[in-house]
């Protein structure tokens, strides 16, 4: 089993935008159960199948496959829960670490949010200067709430 160990922060500014390259990402979910989630994500020219369990904390168990494109465009237009997550990443290293900072689109244009993956919990990191108010407890930033909870509904 994978292990997922990852911290959530807002950004405060858009000192970001200058860093790592803007990916378009599309991504639905099978299931959105907070126990198990199913998700299939297009990214440039890769689909992946990806389930999460349960967070404890700041980790959870994850698999992650490789899945056909054309498979991942079907499931996301006629099998997930909609609407999709469109959102534009970009992966930028800082301290040792590589930030993802996901741009949200559609109902939740406007959410701007950063991620670290971590070997664990209670590693240590810099933040870069535009790492704002650490979100990871909050529920609502999870991406499989954005569907059911839009940022422009709150």
């Amino acid at each position: 089993m994978g292990i997922e160990i990852e911290r959530k922060f807002l950004v405060t500014s858009s000192a970001w935008r200058q860093q790592g390259e803007a990916v378009l990402l599309r991504q639905g979910y099978l299931s959105s159960h907070p126990s198990r989630v199913v998700r299939v994500r297009i990214e440039g020219d890769g689909a992946v199948m990806t389930i999460k369990g349960k967070n404890v904390g700041a980790s959870r168990g994850e698999w992650e496959y490789p899945i056909p494109m054309a498979d991942a465009i079907e499931f996301l237009d006629k099998l997930c829960e909609q609407p999709i997550i469109e959102k534009y990443r970009r992966r930028i290293p800082y301290a040792g670490f590589v930030w993802e900072v996901d741009e949200f689109l559609g109902a939740n244009a406007g959410l701007v949010v950063a991620e670290i993956e971590l070997p664990s919990e209670d590693q240590a990191f810099d933040r870069p200067e535009w790492i704002g108010e650490d979100v990871t407890a909050d529920k609502r930033y999870l991406n499989s709430n954005l569907i059911s909870n839009p940022y422009s509904a709150w």
